[in-house]
């Protein structure tokens, strides 16, 4: 993780162009729809928009809060708007380009890095926070199969989130089986067999062992490490929440048996980063699984596009602003010769 990252090959540009060019397509076919978006669009209620935007605002200073707390279980104190400014400034980043996420992480970590946390520190607070996203979307998605109840799309939708979550109880498991000494001892001998003819893979195993010795020397005991845990659920959370509320600003009846799977696949096919922002991606998606529960197609894309105002580009230029106040600080601290 200390070398240079790989950019996007010529295929992440192919889907890219593919997906823009589909997207233009399907403009051109929804004529109708797209009037329909435009008329709700004009009557929204601001109000609605604040409460939207105060949603979206929780979400992030959650999402904030999980390297944070991380950090300060590593002994490494930040506060929680500088906190929140970095992680403003890495979404930014992550939402400018095919493949941003790599570039993302990799900014974070030297910045981590090189702010008091060490390179293992910050490779623990990376990966447990990512892990932690994950594993509390996947858990938002089950819910959202529970809320469904039986009279759900079960031929489009249910058969996509059974295996997800089937993903989820075996990641679960195997962290269950990993507080037990004898399983680790063979997970380490696998890996170590693995690493032996891979040296990235070394290299990885070392970050990894790294990471679990700095876990167990400052919190031993699993109940605290719950907390991350919690402030990921918060963000998806919030996040939904915002997207309940750009439907009430619209006046769209909100979906509520099926809307955290709608928006929980969402976020998972988003995830691929295939476009700048999931750009088309998260708008076709989004749109389509809300038809699929039963929102008419012009207030499923009124409030998928709402809801990506506030929740993507409404925080890009607030991102990159954050971007590059910490780069003008950096400068300033290099020419103090502070560290």
């Amino acid at each position: 993780m200390r070398g240079s990252v790989a950019r996007p090959g010529w295929v992440w540009w192919v889907c890219a162009a593919l997906i823009g060019v589909a997207a233009a397509l399907f403009a051109l076919s929804r004529r109708r729809e797209l009037t329909e978006a435009y008329h709700l669009i004009t009557r929204v209620r601001p109000f609605g928009v604040v409460v939207a935007v105060t949603f979206e605002a929780v979400s992030v200073l959650c999402f904030a809060a999980v390297p944070r707390w991380l950090l300060r279980t590593g002994g490494v104190r930040w506060s929680l708007g500088r906190m929140t400014s970095t992680t403003m400034a890495a979404n930014a980043m992550a939402g400018a380009f095919p493949g941003g996420a790599a570039f993302s992480a990799a900014w974070l970590l030297r910045y981590v890095s090189r702010r008091g946390a060490g390179h293992v520190l910050a490779v623990a607070v990376v990966v447990t926070a990512g892990v932690a996203s994950a594993l509390s979307l996947l858990l938002l998605l089950a819910v959202g199969v529970l809320l469904s109840g039986p009279a759900g799309p079960d031929t489009v939708v249910r058969p996509v989130a059974t295996v997800l979550l089937i993903a989820l109880a075996a990641v679960l498991t195997i962290l269950g089986l990993c507080c037990f000494a004898p399983v680790r001892r063979v997970l380490r001998r696998i890996s170590g067999a693995a690493c032996r003819r891979a040296g990235w893979a070394a290299r990885i195993e070392a970050d990894l062992a790294g990471l679990a010795d700095q876990v167990r020397s400052v919190e031993p005991r699993l109940w605290p490490w719950l907390w991350p845990l919690t402030f990921a659920l918060l963000n998806w959370t919030a996040d939904v929440a915002c997207l309940a509320a750009s439907m009430w600003a619209l006046g769209v009846p909100v979906p509520w048996r099926g809307l955290l799977i709608a928006y929980g696949l969402t976020q998972i096919a988003g995830s691929l980063r295939l476009t700048p922002g999931n750009l088309g991606i998260a708008e076709a998606a989004l749109s389509a699984l809300l038809v699929v529960f039963g929102l008419p197609p012009g207030q499923a894309i009124a409030a998928t596009f709402l809801y990506r105002v506030v929740s993507y580009w409404a925080l890009q230029p607030i991102g990159w602003t954050c971007w590059i106040a910490l780069i003008l600080e950096n400068g300033l601290r290099t020419r103090r010769g502070e560290p």
